[in-house]
């Protein structure tokens, strides 16, 4: 068995260890961090992409819950909540470490506070409930490019998402 391996090594051209070819050319390698760099630089940008969607669906669930709890509490005492307290909703966080934000219409005088369609209308008629998004900034006009990416609640419930979307 040892002369075969011996005479099989001598009809390949290569006799010992250090001649058998077994390490890898500068050119291999090079184009094997090519094709690891192409990969990540594809992979990375759609994990960032997932990450943010999943961001957006931690809200809107978020903003459901509230929405529910603020009906709950409307039934229960004939009033909105004054804040989100009353729910218990006080000091949760949206996804982007932001407070969510509440604005009920009660005694409310005028509607420049108000979140408001592309045609300047309220989006709402008794509150106002919604995440200020990634940037962390808001103004009331949806159309606003930094409420682009805020998750609201419109129609009174019956939208939930982003206000890019709306």
């Amino acid at each position: 068995m040892k002369l075969w391996k011996v005479q099989w090594l001598e009809a390949r051209g290569s006799a010992s260890r250090s001649d058998s070819g077994l390490g890898f050319t500068l050119a291999e390698l090079l184009v094997t961090v090519a094709i690891g760099a192409i990969l990540l630089a594809v992979a990375v940008p759609s994990y960032r992409a997932y990450v943010e969607r999943t961001k957006v669906t931690r809200a809107i669930v978020d903003i459901g819950a509230m929405s529910g709890l603020i009906q709950r509490y409307y039934t229960v005492n004939n009033s909105l909540p004054p804040d989100l307290s009353g729910i218990g909703w006080d000091t949760t966080l949206d996804p982007w470490g932001n407070k969510y934000q509440y604005l009920p219409f009660e005694g409310l005088k005028g509607k420049g506070s108000m979140r408001k369609d592309k045609n300047l209308v309220p989006i709402n008629t008794q509150y106002d409930l919604y995440s200020m998004g990634a940037d962390g900034s808001s103004l009331p006009p949806l159309t606003a490019k930094s409420s682009r990416d805020d998750v609201i609640l419109a129609n009174d419930g019956g939208y939930i998402g982003l206000a890019a979307d709306y």
